[in-house]
């Protein structure tokens, strides 16, 4: 899915100066920023962040909202042109394969922007999609310094053209709990999904941990940001668990012969 492409080096980056960072971002995005101070903001994480004389917090989740907005909107636009001849139920699921945040952080660490991220590791050391958010907040800087025509030469013929293949990309299968619940369905077993704790790290970012029950029986666990991710990441779990485990699947099956409650259950 995705090329080794050696942007910029895999060392650490700290810029010490705007002409630094110009320089880096040139070797990144393609061209130079005319305005850097939304580059600068992009960069930094709401953990270092400091209010400015407006009152305005000085960090990228404003810029997060943004680039998430203008993604959607590109990369339905290049799905669009690409897949001519493909519904929109596809087009949708793949457009959705490019924009979660598995993805656009595994992008950040493609083309070295986690190198750049300015943060208090101590605060966001559990933080797996910092780099996706900043890549986010990356393409909302891009906006308002360059409009959505170099938004979408960047992603169009930087991002997707050298890094990610879009056909490949297509093709995975990323719906992890819609194909457990199919398979669930298909055998007439009891499927539950159970959140099982809620907390607030140090950044104030929630995280959520769930269970999925298939007739009572546990068949995995996973974490997310929020709970539509911990609930794949378990079902991500679960479908390998019984994959590998012959006497986990004879065990539910005889389990579901004395089962008469509803099919999917969730918390």
């Amino acid at each position: 899915m995705f090329l080794n492409i050696p942007f910029i080096d895999r060392m650490k980056l700290p810029f010490q100066s705007d002409r630094e960072l110009r320089l880096l971002l040139h070797e990144m995005l393609g061209f130079y920023p005319h305005r850097i101070r939304f580059y600068k903001q992009a960069l930094r994480h709401k953990s270092i962040a400091m209010r400015s004389r407006e009152g305005v917090e000085g960090h990228n989740e404003r810029l997060e909202f943004l680039g998430d907005a203008i993604l959607d909107a590109i990369v339905g636009d290049i799905v669009y042109r690409h897949f001519r001849d493909k519904a929109e139920g596809f087009l949708t699921n793949t457009r959705s394969k490019i924009v979660q945040r598995e993805t656009l952080n595994k992008l950040a660490i493609e083309i070295g922007l986690d190198r750049l991220i300015q943060s208090d590791a101590h605060n966001t050391a559990h933080n797996n999609y910092m780099g996706g958010n900043a890549f986010e907040a990356l393409v909302g800087a891009i906006y308002l310094d360059r409009g959505y025509d170099a938004c979408m030469h960047f992603m169009r013929d930087h991002v997707i053209g050298d890094i990610i293949n879009i056909d490949r990309m297509a093709r995975k299968e990323t719906n992890f709990k819609s194909k457990l619940i199919e398979w669930s369905q298909k055998n007439h077993y009891r499927l539950e999904f159970r959140i099982v704790d809620e907390r607030v790290g140090g950044d104030s970012s929630p995280r959520f941990s769930s269970l999925v029950l298939i007739e009572g029986i546990e068949c995995g666990r996973g974490e997310g940001y929020s709970k539509k991710e911990s609930h794949q990441d378990a079902s991500k779990a679960a479908l390998r668990t019984l994959k590998q485990d012959d006497s986990l699947v004879t065990l539910i099956a005889e389990r579901a012969l004395i089962s008469a409650e509803p099919n999917v259950v969730e918390s």
